[in-house]
Parts: structure tokens; sequence; C-alpha cells
């Protein structure tokens, strides 16, 4: 790299995250880093945005030497405000997002407020990559995700993304067995299966607690669900564009109303 690569940081657990903190200390050994992330908890945000309500951005200092604000907005605003507020003029080489508490596999990059954040920002051209842990644990061991982030955020700068394109990099839970790599997976074909808890309140009143079961059906040996299973990284390549093209030329033909 001929400069040093500006980088932004952001997730959505929160700017007080063991994840965050770990992801600005390693893109801190490549490059200048600014973080914009929300001031509390935005798992399951997807990719909401704030409207008709008011956006606060705040300085802090959470953060040693470096640049940050928390925002009471979503990953998807964080990622606006951060580029047309906070940089202005200046325009990131990497955007990254996690490092998430929770898989991000699957039909679950739909709901992840990590990936939102890189999918806002490969809405705006811009190279990004989610980080997961798959680890709901709070205090997991996260270190051993250091170096895989890195060289993956490393590989992005030299040869960057096509335009519109983000990362879901899903990282296996700390274990005896190593790591055995990294693999560029599709995204399996599986849902989860919900349910509805009916519970009341000490008033009396009747609220819903949902739970859910993950079913993956996708038998296939492609799938980032496969690789994560077989002790490897997965990296699934993302985009914004949910048009089923196949289904087109299908409609235009079929279709008698048209």
């Amino acid at each position: 790299m001929k400069h040093k690569p500006l980088i932004l940081v952001s997730n959505d657990d929160g700017i007080t995250s063991r994840g965050i903190r770990l992801l600005v200390e390693t893109m801190s050994e490549i490059g200048e880093v600014v973080v914009v992330a929300p001031n509390s908890p935005q798992s399951g945000m997807g990719h909401a945005i704030t409207i008709g309500n008011t956006l606060r951005l705040d300085s802090n200092a959470i953060f040693d030497k470096i640049v940050a604000y928390e925002c009471s907005g979503t990953p998807a605003d964080c990622i606006k405000l951060a580029k047309h507020y906070v940089l202005k003029n200046r325009v990131p080489d990497l955007v990254v997002s996690g490092i998430n508490h929770g898989s991000n596999s699957s039909i679950s990059v739909l709901y992840s407020g990590t990936m939102s954040a890189a999918i806002e920002a490969a809405l705006e051209g811009l190279p990004a990559i989610g980080f997961s842990l798959c680890d709901h644990n709070p205090n997991a061991e996260i270190e051993h995700c250091k170096s895989i982030i890195k060289q993956i955020a490393l590989q992005v700068l030299k040869t960057p993304l096509a335009k519109g394109t983000a990362l879901n990099v899903n990282i296996p839970a700390y274990s005896n067995q190593s790591i055995k790599g990294i693999k560029i997976c599709r995204q399996a074909i599986a849902r989860w299966q919900e349910n509805f808890e009916e519970r009341f309140d000490p008033n009396g009143r009747r609220y819903f607690w949902m739970a859910g079961d993950f079913e993956n059906s996708d038998k296939g040996l492609d799938t980032d669900e496969s690789a994560l299973a077989e002790n490897y990284v997965s990296v699934v390549p993302c985009t914004y564009d949910l048009t089923a093209h196949h289904v087109i030329t299908q409609l235009n033909s079929e279709w008698s109303i048209l």
C-alpha cells in the first residue's frame, strides 16, 4: 500500500462491545481508524434507518488516540452519518463492521445490523466487510479472530472488491481445534423456524417472547454453513440487489396481464 488507508469501523453491538474494541485494535495496525458506532446494542435491526426522529452524534474517547463517535441510531445510520458528516470530503479505503457476537451466516444476513452497516457502505460504493464470531457468549474468546480479520482486510485493500459488494465473514468459535482456513462460499438456503411463547407481565397484560430453531435443509458443500461446520472461516460476497433476475423472463412469457 502506497498510503496509510483510512478505515471506518462500525458495528451493531454498540461502541462499548468487546468485539468492536478488538476490531479497532486490529485495524489500527493497518491504517488510520475512525469509529462511528451505535451508543447502544442494535442487534437484529437489519437495514433500518431513523426517519421522523432525532439522531444524536457525540464524540467518545473510549479508544485511545482514535477519533470515535457514538450515534443514537442504527448501524446503517452510523455509516450514513460517517460518510456525509464525520468524514465529509474524505473517502474511506475500507469499511469494517463487527466483530459481532453471534453468527450472521445464511438467512441471518437479512436481519443483521452488523451486515447492514457493511451493505450500507457498499451502497455508497465503498469496499466493506462484516465480521461475526459464531459464539453468542458476551465473554467468548475472540483473540483468535485478530489474525483472520487482518489477513482478510489486507487482501481487500490489495485487491479491491467489485463495486456494490460487501463480504459477510463468519469466524468459528474458539476451540482446541485449529481453524482449517478460509473458504469463499454461497449463502446457505436455510431459515429460522420461529415460535412465540405467550406470557403475562405482573399486571396481567399479555405479551409474546419470540424464540425459534435454525433449520438448514441445504446439503450443499459450498455454503457458509458447511464451511463453518468443518471449522473454516466462511466468506460470502453479498450485494444489495434483491432482484430475482432469473424470474423476469418467466414472468414476461407467462403473465397474461402484460
